[in-house]
Formats: C-alpha cells, sequence, structure tokens
C-alpha cells in the first residue's frame, strides 16, 4: 500500500520520535510511506526547538500569529493535493494538528480514506497554556477535521472520550497509544555495567527522561530528597526545559543530583540501563507519554501520578507505585519504600516489561492496525504476511 502521511511536526522532540517510529514500521510491514511536512525538521538536531515558528509564536501578536497557520495550512494543502496527484496513494494518514484542514480536502477531493492520529485535544491545550485569539475559528476547524476523518486514533480513552463529547462518533474511534521499538534498545548494557559507564555505581538510581515543566513536581521531590538523611541514592536527570535552571538552583551542588542534558535518542538505551527507578512525574491528563513505554520496556520500577490515562497502563503495587497527583510526600513515600526495598523494585521491574510483553505495546502493532483499518475503509489493502511482529 502507498501511504501519504501528513504532518506539521517542526520541532525534533517525541512527536517526531512517533512519527519516525511508525513510519518505520509500516515500512517493515512492505508499505510505501510518503512524507508531507516541514522538510526541516529531520536536519535538525534532537532536542531543536520550532526555530522561526517558535521565534514568531512568542513575537507575533496572537490573532495574526493563528491567521498565519490558518493561512499555511492552506499552503501546505496545496503541497499535499499535489502529493496525491503525483503519488497516486491508496490511503492518507494525518497526525493532528490545530488550522490544518488540508487532509480532510485532499480525502474528499482525491476519494482517499484518512486516518487521523490524535494526541491532544490542540485547541483547549492552547486555550488553557497559551490563549487562542480565534477560538471559535479554531474550535470550528478542529471539530470539522475530528468529525471528518474516517478513523480518529487518540492516544488515550481519555482522549477518546474528549473526542466522543465533540461529536466524533465512537464507531470511528480507535484508542492506539504510544509503544516501543524493541530493536532500539536491544544494545542497551546490563544495568550494573550501565551504572559503572555513568558513574553511579553502588547506589540505587532514580531517572527522569523528557521536558522539565514547572508543574511536573520534580522541584519537589528534589527538595525532599535533598533533605532525607540518605547517601544511597543517584538522581540522573535527562533532558531539557523552561524549569532546568530552577530545578538545577534547587539542586544546588549536591554531587547526588546530575542534570545530563540532552542525549541522543540512539545513546538513550544506555542510560535508561542504569535507572533502578523511573520518575514519571505529572502528565496531562490526556496524555500517553513516550517515556513511561521505554521506562516499562528497560524494567524500571515506576513512580506516577494516580490519573486515569496512565491508570490504561499501570497498576498501582502491580506493574509500578501511584500516587496522588501533586502530592509532594507521597511521592517522597513511594520513592523511600522502593529505595529501601530492592525485592519490590525487581518484581514491579518485571511486571513492567511484562506489560509491554503481553500487551504488545509495539510501534510494529500498532502498524499493524493502522493497515488493518485502512483495509476496513477499503483501501485494497492485502495484510502483510510475515511482517510486524516485534
Amino acid at each position: 500500500m502507498k501511504i501519504l502521511y501528513h504532518h506539521r511536526i517542526r520541532s525534533k522532540d517525541g512527536q517526531y520520535v512517533h512519527l519516525e517510529a511508525l513510519v518505520r514500521a509500516l515500512e517493515a510491514r512492505g508499505h510505501e510511506v510518503i512524507l508531507v511536512g516541514p522538510r526541516v525538521v529531520a536536519r535538525e538536531r534532537f532536542g531543536a526547538d520550532a526555530g522561526w515558528v517558535a521565534w514568531m509564536k512568542r513575537r507575533v501578536p496572537a490573532a495574526l500569529y493563528e491567521l498565519l497557520e490558518f493561512a499555511y495550512g492552506l499552503w501546505d494543502f496545496l503541497r499535499l493535493y499535489g502529493a496525491a496527484l503525483r503519488h497516486r496513494p491508496d490511503a492518507l494518514y494525518e497526525r493532528y494538528n490545530l488550522y490544518t484542514l488540508g487532509g480532510l480536502w485532499v480525502k474528499r477531493l482525491c476519494r482517499l480514506p484518512l486516518v487521523l492520529e490524535v494526541n491532544s485535544p490542540v485547541c483547549a491545550r492552547r486555550a488553557e497554556y497559551d490563549g487562542i485569539a480565534l477560538a471559535r475559528f479554531a474550535k470550528w476547524t478542529e471539530n470539522a477535521v475530528w468529525r471528518g476523518a474516517d478513523r480518529v486514533l487518540p492516544v488515550t480513552r481519555v482522549l477518546a472520550d474528549i473526542l466522543e463529547r465533540d461529536g466524533v462518533a465512537p464507531e470511528r474511534i480507535a484508542v492506539v497509544p504510544n509503544g516501543i521499538d524493541p530493536a532500539a534498545f536491544s544494545g542497551a548494557p546490563a544495568r550494573q555495567a550501565a551504572k559503572a559507564a555513568l558513574g553511579v555505581d553502588g547506589a540505587t538510581v532514580l531517572g527522569f527522561v523528557g521536558f522539565m515543566r514547572d508543574w511536573h513536581g520534580l522541584d519537589r521531590l528534589i527538595e525532599r530528597l535533598r533533605a532525607a538523611e540518605r547517601d544511597d541514592w543517584r538522581l540522573l536527570i535527562i533532558g531539557d526545559g523552561p524549569a532546568r535552571e530552577r530545578l538545577q538552583a534547587l539542586a544546588g551542588a549536591d554531587p547526588r543530583i546530575r542534570f545530563l542534558g540532552l542525549v541522543e535518542r540512539d545513546a538513550l538505551p544506555r542510560h535508561l540501563a542504569a535507572f533502578d527507578i523511573a520518575l514519571q512525574p505529572d502528565v496531562v491528563e490526556y496524555a500517553s507519554p513516550l517515556k513511561l513505554f521505554e521506562y516499562l520496556y528497560m524494567g524500571c520500577a515506576v513512580v506516577a501520578p494516580d490519573r486515569a490515562n496512565l491508570r490504561e497502563v499501570l497498576r498501582h503495587e502491580d506493574n509500578a507505585l501511584l500516587c496522588p497527583a501533586g502530592d509532594g510526600a507521597a511521592l517522597l513515600a513511594a520513592v523511600e519504600r522502593l529505595l529501601d526495598d530492592p525485592v519490590l523494585r525487581a518484581r514491579l521491574g518485571r511486571a513492567a516489561r511484562a506489560t509491554i510483553e503481553n500487551r504488545r505495546l509495539y510501534w510494529s502493532e500498532n502498524a499493524r492496525r493502522v493497515e488493518a483499518l485502512f483495509h476496513e475503509l477499503g483501501a485494497g489493502v492485502a495484510v502483510a504476511e510475515g511482517g510486524g511482529g516485534r
């Protein structure tokens, strides 16, 4: 099958990892995938922001910026339509973004089945965190795309409920969470070797990977860990973000806490392999955090907030310890419990890895499901023999 994959990703971060992993998995099943989106992102270093787009967003009046977004969407539609005419695809896959109607229009003009991946309710998210000047227009464009797609793939059941409330028919929704590519982690060293390489051997290693935000709660954990009278732990923090400077100030010169900055994707498994306890701080209520699946696959004992979207994957006392969201004391208590109980750490780690394996939370499985959905929609797809697996 020939699939036109439409996106507007400009930042080389977790969303690009998702795109790249799914494309590779589809190609491994024998499909040809044609990407239509900002080409510059492929050349950026991992962790790069949206470049001039981010610069404009900070400096241009909100209403003007949103009109420019919509105008870009019109130009983007012409590119997508041209690609559809040139490549004659069997199907159209789109990663949803606000003010992006091109996929819907190409679906109708070319009579292509459209599968829409939805990672967040972008309109509501932006209204909450950044504000939206053209709120009614933005929501109209969002609803048009959500309701016009043949199948909509939210990453959590929580997000699926939001889609249903906004008028998407339940029978057109299929929840497809993030996943893992085991091959990308196959070269990870054993835990003790990984600890030795990072200079943290002899300690129980706490770890965090991701974009640091003020509401994550890492600040509360750092304060409480530093106040605890014990020296048997080390905290490794990987990534960057607006909260990093404040977290580093809180950590001071404490040798037990290390900020490793951005780590390239191919080096990440060597770092995750050192984690005994993986921290999934607070998270927006609809998200499917990519790092969570990586923590689970690497057999870490996970500590996470007790939120509905995370409970779709995590079970308290089974494959993780869950704490009330925003409760710093409960978070520290869970961490200290794991520091004191290596048997519990090992049990949770084994159950974490088994969660990925038993539920087949692999990108290859996601590709198989996308393929099957296109087949249901009459794209003329014959399911690939021998494809998928791990």
